[in-house]
């Protein structure tokens, strides 16, 4: 195993993150598995060691710069340098322009963008020490527009714009930095749209569904699989590149 890299993956409890976290050990690597509540972390981490891999749960948030600062120290000490980083960590206060609160566009920026930055830097430090780096964030179909959610969706965009940076500013250094955006998801945050819009899950899932060319919704694993390739060593001429995950072309 002397080829195990360490991992960070944020908003790793659930969703997204939790197939992440999981696909990653799968590929080898020991995962620190970062949310809110690190209590929450402990079903990613009991598969992850039921199927054989090495985790850890950490609590942080992400928009804390002293609380990331600590959690990626942690990490360095109890699994090793972190050297992949999924910066995947996201919630929603939807609203329609007229009705978003400054406290709604501050909280989504706060854990999608400064979140991505805080984190981006403490792990950065050990990238480019070790010569190896990946990096992918997590945007979204969103980023060209979704209504209700303009302050998600400027998150969304702006990731787009700070992994392009990263990719050229950390390219020398054996760091490839690249963005997932995820279309339709079936996951507990899709499942609270649905709730905000009035509808039922499986109406909202048949409805989507039937926009799409592959004629379904798509899974968190969906979207692990996509990262796992990132943050393969194969994948060391990928950079800079945002890739829609969305069951097919988007507009």
């Amino acid at each position: 195993m002397s080829n195990t890299k360490v991992a960070v993956v944020t908003g790793a409890a659930r969703g997204i993150g939790a197939a992440t976290a999981r696909r990653l050990a799968a590929d080898g690597n020991a995962v620190a598995v970062v949310d809110l509540d690190e209590s929450s972390c402990a079903a990613t981490v009991s598969a992850i060691e039921d199927a054989g891999g090495r985790a850890l749960a950490v609590g942080a948030d992400v928009g804390d710069g002293a609380q990331v600062e600590t959690a990626i120290a942690r990490v360095a000490e109890e699994l090793g340098a972190p050297v992949i980083l999924i910066n995947n960590a996201g919630i929603i206060r939807d609203n329609l322009i007229f009705k978003m609160t400054e406290a709604d566009w501050d909280a989504v920026m706060a854990v999608h963008l400064r979140g991505a930055f805080l984190m981006t830097k403490a792990c950065q430090a050990f990238m480019t020490k070790e010569k190896f780096g990946r990096i992918v964030n997590l945007s979204s179909s969103s980023a060209q527009g979704n209504r209700g959610q303009a302050n998600y969706s400027a998150a969304k965009a702006g990731l787009q714009g700070f992994t392009k940076t990263l990719a050229i500013e950390l390219g020398k250094f054996g760091v490839t930095a690249n963005a997932v955006a995820p279309g339709f998801i079936q996951t507990e945050m899709t499942a609270a749209t649905a709730e905000r819009m009035g509808i039922s899950m499986a109406d909202f899932i048949a409805h989507s569904a039937a926009q799409i060319p592959v004629a379904r919704v798509g899974q968190p694993d969906d979207i692990a699989a996509t990262i796992s390739f990132l943050c393969s060593e194969e994948a060391g001429y990928v950079s800079g590149q945002v890739i829609y995950v969305a069951g097919g072309p988007l507009d």
